[in-house]
């Protein structure tokens, strides 16, 4: 007896209705081409494991509440979820410390790497996005000083006479962005790392 294979979109409207044995097929189904591209990104095994129940999860999760929109596309839906994930993976993994800003160090500069792998690339440019997004956010005094410190490479006694204040008062306003970008950062959990 020849056995026929549902199509995935069968599957899921099954699973949809109540049948959990159509989950498990489709995951049998997929589960080697899903499992070995997380794993092609994180070759760790138990991380690998925790990223790909972590997909599923999403994909329970995402059918249960009908938000799925069936378009053909179930793999490719799922690895986008798989590629998300992996990408939290690496932000969670690298947090920020916490450094002082000063005359000799800047905050900033920790934030570069010259060895960028694909996945570091496009958290990183995320991460350029969302610093300029934030900053929009700060008082003009403060904002004016982080842009001349991080995008012109101007020194506090460079912006001091620029903007015709003491050092201390752009050192200060700088402390201020950085402790106001740190509490929105921290209020909308925000991970700003590459």
């Amino acid at each position: 007896m020849v056995s026929i294979q549902l199509p995935d979109a069968s599957l899921i409207k099954e699973y949809i209705d109540g049948n959990e044995d159509a989950l498990a097929k489709l995951i049998k189904r997929h589960e080697s081409k899903i499992y070995g591209f997380i794993y092609s990104k994180v070759p760790d095994r138990d991380v690998t494991n925790d990223i790909f129940q972590d997909t599923f999860i999403k994909v329970i999760n995402t059918l249960k509440s009908n938000s799925y929109n069936e378009e053909g596309k179930f793999l490719p839906w799922v690895m986008r979820i798989a590629h998300n994930l992996i990408i939290d993976h690496f932000r969670k993994s690298k947090k920020m410390p916490l450094f002082r800003e000063t005359e000799e160090f800047s905050i900033f500069s920790i934030m570069t790497d010259e060895s960028l792998t694909v996945e570091n690339q496009i958290i990183a440019d995320q991460v350029q996005l969302d610093i300029k997004k934030l900053i929009e956010e700060l008082p003009d005094d403060q904002k004016e000083v982080l842009i001349m410190r991080m995008y012109q490479d101007m020194s506090f006694k460079e912006i001091a006479e620029t903007t015709g204040v003491s050092i201390n008062t752009a050192l200060g306003r700088m402390r201020y962005a950085l402790l106001n970008l740190r509490k929105v950062i921290d209020k909308h959990q925000i991970v700003l790392t590459a």
